[in-house]
């Protein structure tokens, strides 16, 4: 489950970080009375707002979607009125950054709308107070809303976090398909590029299958790796190291001309470490080492 991951969870660091006074707070307090006996206004204006923005059709074209988003805000609104910060505060500005990830709502469109909301109130704070207390009040609520913003965009953003981090592990899992041939021999074709992270995944993903299948033999063919430098040899060299420790020999296959005079190029020592140019060629000596003979059959037709 996504955790809260701002700098601070604590509400009094908050205030402090977000310049939020007890004065401040006081002063929103004393605006509350006015602005909660006009909040159905302020957000039937809001609502008026929104119809005129894309994102109005995309996620209230249901009017029983519109009517609890309508009374969440009506609950959002009132406690941010309220200035009782404190950590329920707080984990409910988490919860609203949560549901905005996930329904899909860019946070340019969650800016806009406090701002656009922001204004509204402005509007009304300049009809109901005098002059001199406006700008005062106005400041203290934008604060406030500030510091939701953050909580908000924060949680927000670890939502996304997780959902990429999920999306990525489910790819590089994909990527990584160490499958079982035969009895005791496994294969694993790599396409694409071997940075250090991927590398670390065929490792993990190839030891695992070697404890659980007790492969004697292991071939990891590259024909589908379009460049081989200093780090990705490296790479391999320790993932074959780490298939001998468990008892289990492997064989690169598919390295191509190319490959093999970067690799002479590179000055690279890539010792004991067995190759062949095709894997047809490490199937077949894999299965000559396992015992098997493989022989053509002619059909009769």
């Amino acid at each position: 489950m996504t955790q809260y991951n701002h700098s601070s969870n604590n509400p009094e660091e908050l205030k402090t970080q977000f310049l939020v006074s007890d004065s401040d707070l006081d002063l929103v307090r004393s605006a509350a009375p006015k602005l909660e006996a006009r909040l159905p206004e302020l957000l039937t204006r809001f609502y008026d707002w929104m119809e005129t923005r894309p994102e109005f059709t995309q996620f209230f074209s249901d009017a029983d979607l519109l009517e609890s988003a309508q009374a969440r805000q009506v609950e959002f609104w009132r406690q941010l009125f309220t200035a009782e910060i404190d950590e329920a505060y707080v984990a409910t500005r988490f919860r609203v950054g949560q549901t905005h990830a996930r329904i899909g709502l860019q946070l340019s469109s969650y800016w806009s709308g406090v701002n656009t909301f922001l204004e509204i109130i402005c509007q009304l704070l300049t009809q109901e107070l005098p002059q001199e207390e406006v700008v005062a009040v106005q400041g203290a609520i934008t604060k406030v809303a500030h510091l939701d913003a953050a909580i908000i965009v924060d949680s927000y953003n670890a939502v996304v976090e997780d959902m990429l981090t999920s999306q990525s592990k489910a790819l590089m899992e994909m990527s990584t398909p160490v499958t079982q041939i035969w009895e005791g021999i496994l294969l694993l074709p790599i396409v694409g590029i071997i940075d250090s992270h991927r590398a670390g995944d065929i490792m993990n993903a190839t030891l695992a299958k070697i404890a659980e299948t007790q492969a004697q033999i292991f071939i990891l063919d590259i024909s589908g790796v379009g460049v081989v430098d200093t780090a990705v040899a490296n790479n391999l060299i320790k993932i074959t190291s780490a298939t001998r420790l468990m008892g289990c020999e492997c064989t690169i296959s598919g390295l191509s001309p190319a490959i093999a005079q970067t690799i002479v190029d590179l000055g690279i020592d890539v010792g004991s470490i067995k190759t062949t140019a095709t894997m047809k060629d490490a199937l077949s000596d894999a299965f000559q080492r396992s015992g098997m003979e493989i022989s053509t059959k002619r059909v009769k037709r």
